[in-house]
């Protein structure tokens, strides 16, 4: 760098939390596009597809308003990957039973065998990718949820 070219607030890019952040996200995603390829999923299907599963568990009746706030997946980007899952037959929508706005979604018989599977797969890849992290696990999933909670 340059003397006189103070461009950068920073004297290396490792010391930008956002450049890495970026970094290994990529390679984050990069690994997760790669084991979801066997199912046959996008991450954005996956991961809707993985929280219309865990909120029905929790015994919420799911709505695509409920499932975008849950995802933080814009509400447009989650209606269009929802009708592809539905066209895969991995899911079904149906009218809301007291509010007639809303649509509820459900997985198919055929989308709950998928996504266990591959919540097993994924979860297999997480624990081995942040195994780097130790005991800092919990950690460095609370400072995460603090950027979340402070950009909503």
């Amino acid at each position: 760098m340059t003397p006189n070219d103070n461009t950068f607030s920073v004297e290396k890019a490792d010391d930008s939390s956002g450049f890495l952040l970026w970094q290994v996200t990529n390679l984050w995603q990069r690994e997760i596009k790669k084991a979801l390829s066997a199912f046959g999923l996008t991450h954005s299907q996956f991961v809707l597809m993985a929280s219309i599963h865990w909120l029905t568990l929790h015994k919420q009746d799911v709505t695509q308003i409920l499932l975008s706030a849950h995802t933080k997946i814009d509400p447009m980007t989650t209606s269009t990957v929802l009708r592809t899952l539905q066209t895969k037959g991995l899911l079904q929508r149906q009218e809301h039973s007291t509010d007639t706005r809303a649509k509820t979604v459900g997985l198919t018989d055929k989308g709950k065998k998928i996504i266990k599977q591959a919540v097993k797969t994924v979860e297999t890849f997480d624990k081995t990718f942040f195994a780097t992290l130790g005991n800092k696990t919990q950690l460095f999933n609370l400072q995460l949820l603090t950027l979340l909670e402070q950009n909503q």
